[in-house]
């Protein structure tokens, strides 16, 4: 088969299409035949030499996709070969086929091409284990997205709104409209406003009872300023940085709560694993993707072997949803 690769760390320049042997689904796997993979931002900083794969995880770039079972593995049930799926992965998606743990695989949903489904499994799973799952986001919240035109922020958007939640995003000027569009009822461009004044005025001081954030250090005294009293704080990145100074006291007068999760590193099965996590988005979140109120968004198509402008184009910002990579046979 042949995938994309990287001899070193470096800029998109370093990302290769090259020969590799075939990977084998062993026991409790699955073989896709890749359609097509999604570019995500754990996707650069592995190309960078910041984000090493979890031990024993695919080399490969590549944290989603969606194809067709072409072989399953011993022990696999309730999958067949030529079904149509998409699957969660902790690596190898940016290649023509991939050996998959059975209980990463979702099917594609209803009304979504094969094609598309590569950009959610990634975004639906981090989205609804931080949002859902772990925060308890419920109708009549006040729900509080940074980064709102990204590909998790667009999601995120939709399954605020589908839940019943008032949704405020922070975001550039250019995309604002994009997510009011989207269903946002408090845009804020985080360049010239203040998202904490901002969610506080429009919410008759209340607050974020959720608060989604991938910046980490420099938006955590202000995050927790904009909880709400039981407000919940969800980090999921670190863009603004790893070390900043807490105020404790804020969190005690507010019963607050702050909760930094990955999603890669979880184990396969168990306890607050990515079999769980799947699991709940199949039963849970694909019901409103069926339905429509949660849709895919793609800014961008290009073919595997553009690997590196879509890593460029991702790179210098502007994009509104996820950036696809088709892999042809």
């Amino acid at each position: 088969m042949y995938a994309i690769t990287t001899r070193e760390p470096g800029g998109p320049e370093v990302l290769r299409w090259s020969a590799l042997p075939d990977p084998v689904p062993g026991p409790g796997k699955v073989l896709v035949d890749v359609v097509a993979t999604a570019v995500n931002r754990a996707d650069l900083l592995q190309r960078q030499g910041f984000y090493p794969p979890p031990p024993g995880a695919s080399k490969v770039l590549g944290l989603e996709c969606s194809g067709r079972i072409a072989a399953i593995g011993p022990g696999v049930t309730g999958w067949k070969v030529g079904d149509e799926v998409c699957a969660l992965l902790a690596g190898g998606g940016y290649a023509e086929r991939v050996a998959v743990p059975a209980a990463q695989l979702l099917p594609v949903p209803r009304g979504v091409a094969l094609a598309t489904a590569a950009c959610l499994p990634e975004v639906a799973c981090t989205v609804w284990s931080n949002v859902v799952m772990t925060a308890g986001l419920r109708a009549g919240d006040v729900f509080l997205v940074h980064g709102g035109s990204g590909g998790v922020g667009t999601h995120a958007i939709q399954v605020g709104k589908a839940l019943g939640a008032t949704v405020a995003v922070t975001a550039s000027a250019g995309r604002l409209d994009d997510c009011r569009k989207l269903g946002t009822d408090i845009a804020v461009d985080y360049r010239e406003q203040d998202f904490v004044a901002e969610v506080k005025a429009a919410t008759d001081g209340h607050g974020a009872d959720v608060v989604l954030d991938n910046m980490g250090a420099s938006y955590l005294a202000r995050n927790v300023d904009v909880l709400a009293t039981d407000g919940r704080l969800v980090v999921i990145g670190l863009q603004g940085g790893r070390k900043a100074e807490l105020d404790l006291a804020k969190l005690l007068a507010k019963r607050a709560s702050i909760t930094a999760t990955g999603l890669r590193g979880r184990p396969v099965e168990g306890r607050s694993s990515k079999a769980e996590i799947v699991a709940d988005v199949r039963e849970r979140l694909w019901p409103l993707i069926a339905e429509g109120k949660v849709r895919p968004l793609v800014h961008a198509t290009l073919p595997i072997q553009q690997a590196a402008d879509a890593h460029r184009m991702v790179e210098q910002g502007g994009i509104f949803g996820k950036v696809l990579l088709l892999i042809e046979s």
